[in-house]
C-alpha cells in the first residue's frame, strides 16, 4: 500500500468490533477452549468407571460434563449408583436419570470423579471454589480412587494462588477469621450474588483466605484441622488418586 493509498483510509469507519482483535470474540475463544477441556477431561475420566459400582459425583463446572457424561452411558445400559457431593449435583443426577445412594446405604465408593481449584506435583488440591467442600471431603475419604479432571491451567508448581476455601460454623466466624489472619492470611467472608454471605449445603458459612505462596500444605492443614470452629478446609492432601489435566485435545495423566 503506497503512501496515497494511506491517506484515503478513513480510520473513524473502520468497525472495530468487526476485527479478529476484538476483545469479546478473543473472550468468548478462551471460555469455549476452557469448556472444551473441561469435557474432555471429563470424557477421559469414563474409562475409570465400570458397571456395578458405587460412584462419587463432584461439584463444579468439570464435575457437571462428567455427571452428563455419566448419564448418557447409563442411558447405554450401564449400572451405577451415584452419590452426589452436593445439593446442585444431586439434582443433576436426577434429573439426567443416574440412580443415586447415600452414604447411610453405602460406606465404600469405588470411584469418584472431581474437579479441583489447583493441584500442585505431589497432587495435593485446593477444592472448595463451588462451595461444596465438605460433602466433597467425606465423599473422597470412602473413596477407593479418586480421579480428579480439570484444565491445565489448575496445575500449579505451589498452592496457593487460589485462595483457600475454609468451612466454619456461624457462631465462630469472627473468632476463627481472626486466628487464620494471624496465620497471615487475608480472609474474607464469601458472599452470594445477592451479597449476602454464602451459605453451604450444611448452612455454614465459607471464609476464602489469600495465603500467597503456601509452601507447607500439610503444617496448615494440621493448624486448621486443629482450629476450633473449623467445620473443615480446602486443602485435600494424600487423597487424589490420578489427576487428568486436558490442555487442548491432549490429556495429561498424574498418579500419586
Amino acid at each position: 500500500m503506497n503512501k496515497t493509498d494511506l491517506n484515503k483510509i478513513d480510520l473513524n469507519k473502520i468497525d472495530l468490533s468487526k476485527t479478529d482483535l476484538n476483545k469479546n470474540d478473543l473472550n468468548k475463544n478462551d471460555l469455549n477452549k476452557n469448556d472444551a477441556e473441561k469435557e474432555a477431561a471429563a470424557r477421559a475420566s469414563l474409562r475409570f468407571i465400570q458397571s456395578g459400582q458405587v460412584v462419587g459425583l463432584g461439584t463444579g463446572s468439570t464435575a457437571a460434563y462428567f455427571i452428563r457424561l455419566l448419564a448418557e452411558k447409563v442411558k447405554n445400559g450401564l449400572r451405577v449408583r451415584g452419590i452426589p457431593t452436593s445439593v446442585r449435583s444431586k439434582e443433576l443426577a436426577e434429573s439426567l436419570g443416574i440412580p443415586l445412594t447415600t452414604l447411610d446405604e453405602c460406606q465404600e465408593i469405588d470411584v469418584t470423579v472431581d474437579g479441583a481449584d489447583e493441584v500442585d506435583p505431589e497432587l495435593r488440591l485446593i477444592k472448595g471454589g463451588g462451595g461444596a467442600l465438605l460433602r466433597e471431603k467425606i465423599i473422597a475419604s470412602a473413596t477407593k480412587n479418586l480421579v480428579i479432571v480439570a484444565d491445565v491451567s489448575k496445575r500449579v508448581p505451589v498452592l496457593g494462588k487460589f485462595p483457600l476455601p475454609v468451612e466454619v460454623i456461624q457462631f465462630a466466624q469472627a473468632l476463627v477469621a481472626k486466628r487464620i489472619a494471624n496465620l497471615g492470611a487475608e480472609v474474607r467472608l464469601r458472599r452470594a450474588s445477592d451479597r449476602n454471605p454464602f451459605v453451604t449445603d450444611e448452612h455454614n458459612h465459607i471464609l476464602d483466605c489469600h495465603f500467597g505462596e503456601i509452601r507447607d500444605a500439610d503444617v496448615l492443614a494440621r493448624h486448621l484441622s486443629d482450629m476450633p470452629g473449623v467445620v473443615e478446609h480446602g486443602l485435600f492432601i494424600g487423597m487424589a488418586s490420578t489427576v487428568l489435566l486436558a490442555n487442548g485435545s491432549d490429556i495429561m495423566e498424574l498418579h500419586r
